[in-house]
């Protein structure tokens, strides 16, 4: 969804600069950052999904080691 946004934000920053229309330009660069920041907010995600992973792999590790 935050490739349409982005794009879309392109749209409105372009049409905004060639309309002269300053409010369609800020427009479009907010929505923009908006895509940028669920970018962001996605990759941040992951890593941490892939980081409670380890740990939990780690976890299984350390118990079944306990229990010997």
């Amino acid at each position: 969804m935050s490739v349409f946004d982005k794009v879309s934000g392109r749209v409105k920053k372009a049409t905004g600069s060639l309309l002269g229309d300053r409010s369609l330009r800020r427009e479009g660069v907010n929505q923009e950052r908006k895509a940028d920041a669920k970018d962001e907010l996605a990759r941040q995600e992951e890593e941490l999904e892939h980081q409670a992973a380890r740990v939990a792999d780690l976890e299984r590790r350390s118990g079944s080691r306990s229990r010997r």
